[in-house]
C-alpha cells in the first residue's frame, strides 16, 4: 500500500511506551496526557504482558501489549501485539517469534518484531514467522541506552531474502520526558480510530520518522520524493545497487539529481534512477542534525 496516494488522514503514533502496569514510570492516564501535549494522535500501551486500558477523550489509545518469544539458544526476543483483546491463557515465553506472531494473528491484532539488534534476533527468525508484520526500524530507548536501536542493515538482510515487510520507528518510553519524543510513525488512516490505524499497520499504509517529513512520492522510471528541508535522500537497494544525493558544496550526487532546494541548499525534491537489478528497496532521508526518516519497501 502507498500512504503518499491513500486516501485519508496522517496521524502521528506513539507505538511503543510503557506505563506502571509494567516496567514504565508514568501512570495510563499520565502517559497518554503527556503524549497528547505533544502533538501525538495515537499512543499504543505496550507495557509488558499486560493489556492496559486507558480511557481519553483526545488522543487514540490501543490497548497493546509486549510479549516475550524464545530465540535459538535460549535469548529472549519481544514482540508487539497491537489491538489484542486479551492475553494468552498461559503466561510464559512462547516457543518462537513465530508462534508469538501466529497467535496474535489469530486474535485479530497485528504483530510487530522489538528492538531486533537489542535483542539478538536472527534473520532466519523472522523468515521463518509470516505472521510478523515487521520490525522496529528503529528504537529510541534502545539507541540512547546503549546504540542498538537502529535496524537498517538488519531490514535490508530481510528485503533481500525477498521478505517485504514493514518498518516502525518507536521511543519505548519508559521514562517520559527523558525517551520520549524522540521518533515516531505517521500512519495514513481512513479516520481517526484504532481499527484504521490497525488497518494501515497490517497494510504498511505509514512511514516511519525521527523528524524529517516525506510529502510526496512519485515512482515511473525513477522515484522522486519531497521532503521537509533534509541534508541527504538514499535509495538503498541491493549490494553495489541504489544511489544517493547530498546537499552542500561538495555533496555527492549518486545515480540521482536535486530538484528542488530551499534558500539555504538543503534538499526539498530529489530524484534518484530505479536500482539496476530491481526488486525491493526503500527511501531513507536524513536532515541536517542527523534525523532519518524510512519508507516502506518500494517494490522496483
Amino acid at each position: 500500500m502507498d500512504p503518499f496516494t491513500a486516501t485519508g488522514e496522517w496521524l502521528r503514533c506513539s507505538l511503543h511506551a510503557h506505563t506502571t502496569a509494567s516496567d514504565g514510570e508514568a501512570p495510563p492516564a499520565a502517559l497518554a496526557a503527556h503524549y497528547e501535549r505533544a502533538g501525538y494522535d495515537v499512543l499504543a500501551t505496550t507495557d509488558h504482558w499486560h493489556v492496559t486500558q486507558v480511557a481519553s477523550d483526545g488522543i487514540v489509545v490501543i490497548p497493546s501489549c509486549e510479549l516475550n518469544a524464545t530465540l535459538p539458544n535460549g535469548r529472549d526476543g519481544h514482540v508487539l501485539a497491537y489491538g489484542i483483546p486479551e492475553l494468552p491463557e498461559r503466561r510464559e515465553p512462547f516457543a518462537s517469534l513465530a508462534a508469538a506472531a501466529e497467535w496474535i494473528d489469530g486474535t485479530g491484532g497485528v504483530a510487530y518484531l522489538a528492538h531486533p539488534r537489542w535483542t539478538g534476533a536472527g534473520v532466519r527468525e523472522v523468515l521463518d514467522a509470516p505472521a510478523l508484520r515487521g520490525i522496529e526500524v528503529f528504537n529510541a530507548g534502545c539507541e540512547i541506552e546503549c546504540s542498538r536501536g537502529l535496524a537498517g542493515d538488519y531490514w535490508d538482510d530481510l528485503l533481500a531474502h525477498g521478505r517485504p515487510c514493514f518498518g516502525l520507528a518507536t521511543d519505548d518510553s519508559h521514562m517520559p520526558g527523558f525517551d520520549s519524543g524522540h521518533a515516531w510513525t505517521l500512519v495514513r488512516a481512513r479516520e481517526r480510530s484504532a481499527a484504521a490505524v490497525l488497518d494501515a499497520l497490517r497494510d504498511g499504509t505509514f512511514y516511519a520518522s525521527q523528524g524529517p517529513e516525506i510529502h510526496a512520492l512519485e515512482i515511473d522510471d525513477g522515484v522522486t520524493v519531497t521532503t521537509s528541508p533534509c541534508a541527504s535522500v538514499a535509495l538503498i537497494a541491493g549490494p553495489h545497487d541504489g544511489g544517493r544525493v547530498n546537499a552542500g558544496r561538495l555533496g555527492l550526487r549518486h545515480r540521482g539529481a536535486i530538484l528542488a532546494r530551499d534558500a539555504d541548499g538543503a534538499l526539498l525534491r530529489t530524484r534518484l534512477e530505479r536500482p539496476r537489478a530491481g526488486g525491493w528497496s526503500r527511501l531513507e532521508i536524513s536532515d541536517g542534525r542527523g534525523r532519518r526518516a524510512w519508507t516502506n519497501p518500494l517494490r522496483l
